[in-house]
């Protein structure tokens, strides 16, 4: 069996390229069918630019994941203004490389990482099944449901929270 090497490590600068095409592959693929593609695309060029990025490694936490030193997938984690609270505002995969366990060290180096962290939240777009079911295979649990105005489109929006507790520090 082959085995790839995985690197999880902070965003550099260099790293915005490669982050903003696996936003948008990740975006295409996840969203087909949900989302209408223009507004994929209006969202994509806005959160995805240069100077978006660079506040994004400036204000927040953005780790990527490396396979044979090319990278496939990014986290992102925010700080809430409760104290211990944590929102996980991106964490997206190449297709390619979904179902091997890279999402879930994305999640876990952020855990390990964030060290007053005492809840993860996330949204998900309730039609997401590949999202929603990953944070519930991690143990987030759904708090809340609401739609959401996206662009125009009405997203059917689940919150999940997950609870690290102080004697576990990764999840599964």
């Amino acid at each position: 069996m082959f085995v790839l090497e995985l690197t999880i490590r902070t965003m550099k600068h260099s790293d915005s390229k490669a982050v903003k095409h696996i936003a948008e592959t990740t975006w295409h693929a996840t969203y087909e069918g949900i989302i209408p593609e223009e507004i994929q695309n209006n969202f994509l060029r806005m959160a995805y630019n240069e100077s978006r990025l660079k506040s994004r490694m400036e204000r927040s936490l953005v780790y990527v994941a490396l396979v044979d030193d090319t990278i496939v997938g990014f986290a992102n984690y925010v700080h809430l203004k409760n104290a211990g609270e944590v929102e996980l505002s991106a964490i997206y995969l190449l297709p390619k490389v979904q179902g091997e366990g890279i999402g879930t060290a994305l999640l876990n180096h952020g855990i390990r990482e964030i060290v007053d962290m005492r809840y993860v939240y996330i949204n998900v777009e309730r039609d997401n099944e590949i999202g929603t079911r990953f944070y519930e295979a991690k143990g987030f649990t759904v708090v809340d449901e609401f739609i959401e105005n996206f662009d125009g489109h009405d997203l059917q929006t689940v919150r999940m929270v997950l609870d690290i507790s102080p004697r576990k520090k990764a999840v599964e």
